[in-house]
């Protein structure tokens, strides 16, 4: 054997050896899944939550649960101002988890009346679920609007976030629905999955919901799978997959909402991307709006997420006005800027509302920063401006905003009103972390650049 050959196998030695000691030590991060504790499922109709549907901004569905074997059911709907009672059909169809199966139905309202309020309540094998209550809304072209957004929340057993998302409504009891960033629920568990519908409670049964997926949603194996539980829980994927992806499209008003699945391998993502650019190119909505899980810009890493930024990159900057995004458990806000150093859109906004606080990067391409807290949105579209609120979800002060505008022949303009408000930077480190105390490091470096006392 020669000695270039002995060297040659000696680096690839030393690269397999490297890459088993990775392996061992990355195993369960890869790949483990916590297991799923054994359960029964209520014999009542339970988790009931209104979404959208598949047929525009007047459609909805209802979903719940009930029992381990299907039953007849139905969903009784009445108009307010109108005593008849429908019934609508329900589907329904049995998933086996790890350790449990459930019976999961599904009822579509369509040609729903806009501005109308009607009462519903679920019903399995004759037994009804308490009364709820929601209004139908179509925005058409010209009405003002506004939503919700929460990313990751990812809530502890027994945790706050049913108490900051019911704060958030009630401090914006106008919005005309919610969406969510992907990692709602810890672990595709039974136990976590209750501690959702806990979060939900209330305002997951009167206002409509959209969910994108996330990491969480996922069980992880050498190829991802997501659980059937996720698209029968929001079932709208249920009709608007493009193969094995759980994308989703709504046209409600001038916007066109799109959310993606970005906790995929890249030919997944290729095939979201070819169906994204169908769906912002030839709608004519004024307004697009993206929601995706992973960050195409990283705020804890520029080589993070580096497949979802080459496949969705070019379309997003080409089409996109704001992108909503999680997974980071901190706050960054980035505005695009054209090869003139204008800012223009997107505005891409990281955001989230999860015990969880992460470590990130400050890095200069981003506005402005936060951390230590949780954030929602609230946007809003008045005439022709579009709103990003951010807000504090502990104390609910407004924490950034950022106007975008688009006057005669869509020019875009950005006006940046949260430059004015401090940005808020909390973080203890552990003593003898010495992750944290470079995270600490990096705080003050950040707070000297932009003259933060």
């Amino acid at each position: 054997m020669t000695r270039k050959k002995k060297i040659t196998l000696g680096c690839l030695g030393l690269l397999l050896a490297g890459l088993a000691v990775l392996s061992y030590v990355r195993w369960n991060v890869w790949f483990g899944n916590p297991p799923e504790a054994p359960y029964a499922p209520q014999p009542t109709p339970s988790r009931v939550l209104l979404t959208f549907g598949n047929d525009g901004a007047l459609s909805r569905n209802v979903s719940w649960q009930c029992d381990s074997v299907l039953h007849t059911s139905h969903l009784e709907l009445a108009a307010d101002d109108d005593t008849a009672v429908i019934c609508i059909p329900a589907t329904g169809e049995v998933f086996h988890s790890r350790s449990g199966k459930g019976a999961f139905y599904v009822a579509r309202l369509t040609h729903l009346v806009d501005g109308q309020c009607y009462h519903y309540r679920v019903v399995t094998d004759g037994k009804a679920s308490p009364w709820y209550r929601f209004t139908a809304k179509d925005a058409g072209t010209d009405r003002n609007f506004s939503f919700l957004y929460f990313g990751d929340v990812q809530d502890t057993i027994g945790g706050i976030a049913h108490r900051e998302i019911m704060k958030a409504w009630q401090a914006h009891p106008e919005v005309d629905f919610a969406v969510f960033g992907g990692d709602l629920t810890e672990r595709p568990t039974d136990e976590y999955w209750n501690e959702t519908f806990r979060d939900l409670d209330t305002i997951g049964q009167q206002l409509p919901i959209l969910c994108a997926t996330g990491n969480h949603e996922y069980l992880k194996y050498p190829i991802r799978q997501l659980e059937r539980r996720f698209s029968l829980v929001f079932s709208y994927f249920l009709q608007s997959m493009v193969g094995k992806n759980q994308v989703y499209s709504l046209r409600f008003g001038n916007l066109q909402l799109c959310l993606l699945d970005s906790n995929r391998e890249l030919p997944y993502l290729l095939q979201q991307n070819n169906w994204l650019e169908q769906q912002v190119k030839g709608d004519g909505a004024r307004w697009n709006v993206v929601v995706l899980h992973h960050p195409i810009y990283s705020a804890k890493s520029g080589s993070n997420n580096l497949m979802q930024r080459w496949a969705f990159a070019s379309t997003l900057n080409d089409y996109a006005d704001l992108v909503l995004q999680g997974h980071e458990h901190a706050y960054a806000r980035m505005t695009r800027h054209d090869e003139d150093g204008r800012p223009t859109t997107p505005v891409y906004t990281v955001s989230h509302c999860s015990p969880k606080q992460y470590r990130i990067e400050f890095d200069e391409r981003f506005d402005r920063f936060g951390t230590g807290t949780q954030f929602y949105q609230l946007i809003a579209v008045r005439g022709d401006t579009l709103q990003m609120n951010t807000f504090d979800a502990a104390t609910g002060r407004l924490y950034d905003r950022v106007d975008i505008v688009k006057g005669m022949h869509d020019q875009v303009r950005i006006v940046d009103e949260g430059k004015r408000i401090p940005e808020i930077l909390r973080f203890t480190p552990r003593p003898g972390n010495k992750k944290d105390a470079a995270f600490a490091d990096r705080i003050r470096d950040y707070k000297r650049r932009k003259g933060i006392r």
